[in-house]
């Protein structure tokens, strides 16, 4: 059973940084795609695929957070990383981070192709 869990969140002021990170278990993350994946609040389910990594660390991004947010997996450590900079109030969310065992080099780009998820990190941006 893939275990997922997250750390890093908490509050940063607009233009601020912080680094997520996402610890694995329970299967070969080299055989994994991993995405992070927010929920923003008063959006009810409404979840957007922020970033995505398949096992040979290609990325996939939203087009609206190119240039600001990179993913990372460190497989020799188990984790994954999300760096933001640059950050916006509207990057207000729960990020989660997920995974589905995928032996080809297409991720799912919907959060509905992920099997196993984090139990989420709050990031709070003011401005």
């Amino acid at each position: 059973q893939v275990q997922l869990v997250e750390s890093g969140g908490g509050s940063a002021q607009t233009g601020g940084s912080l680094r997520l990170s996402c610890v694995v278990s329970g299967e070969n993350p080299n055989n994994l795609c991993m995405a992070w994946i927010r929920q923003a609040p008063g959006k009810g389910r409404e979840r957007e695929t922020v970033a995505t990594i398949n096992r040979y660390a290609t990325t996939t991004y939203a087009d609206s957070l190119k240039g600001r947010f990179t993913i990372v997996r460190d497989n020799s450590k188990n984790t994954l990383y999300l760096q933001m900079n640059s950050l916006k109030p509207e990057d207000t969310a729960t990020y989660f981070c997920a995974a589905v065992v995928n032996y080809t080099p297409l991720c799912p780009v919907d959060h509905t192709g992920y099997r196993y998820w984090g139990q989420g990190t709050q990031v709070t941006v003011s401005s």
